[in-house]
C-alpha cells in the first residue's frame, strides 16, 4: 500500500514528504505511548498517532518507520514539522479517530508489524 493510497482511505493531507506518495507501506500501528512503539517486535512502516510533539519524530527515526499519520484532526506544531522535514519524513493528518483510521486500514488489507491476514 503507497501513502497516496493512505491519503485516499483516511481522506487525510500531506503535511510533509511532498514526492514520497509513491512509498511503499507494508504494515503499521497505532499508538500514542513512544515508548510501546519502541518495544514493537518489528517496527510499523506507518504510525497513526494522536501526539503530534517531535518526539513522536524522535521515535519514527529510532524505528525506521517510515510515515506518521495524526489522527483526530490533530495538526502537529511548527517544530515537529520542521523535525521530519529534516528527517525526510511524510507526516499526514486525518480527522478520523484511531479506532476508524486502523479499521480502514485493516479492511484495505494494511496489517500491523508482521501479522498476516
Amino acid at each position: 500500500m503507497t501513502i497516496s493510497w493512505v491519503l485516499e482511505i483516511l481522506d487525510a493531507e500531506l503535511l510533509t514528504g511532498q514526492g514520497a506518495e509513491g512509498r511503499e507501506l507494508a504494515s503499521a500501528c497505532g499508538s500514542d505511548l513512544m515508548s510501546d512503539v519502541l518495544c514493537l517486535r518489528s517496527a510499523p512502516n506507518l504510525l497513526l498517532t494522536a501526539l503530534t510533539n517531535p518526539q513522536c519524530v524522535r521515535t519514527a527515526e529510532m524505528a525506521e518507520i517510515a510515515a506518521i499519520c495524526f489522527v483526530q484532526g490533530k495538526k502537529p506544531p511548527a517544530e515537529t514539522l520542521e523535525l521530519a522535514r529534516r528527517n525526510g519524513l511524510p507526516l499526514l493528518a486525518t480527522g478520523l479517530s484511531m479506532f476508524t483510521a486502523c479499521g480502514r486500514l485493516f479492511a484495505a488489507g494494511l496489517r500491523c508489524c508482521g501479522e498476516g491476514a
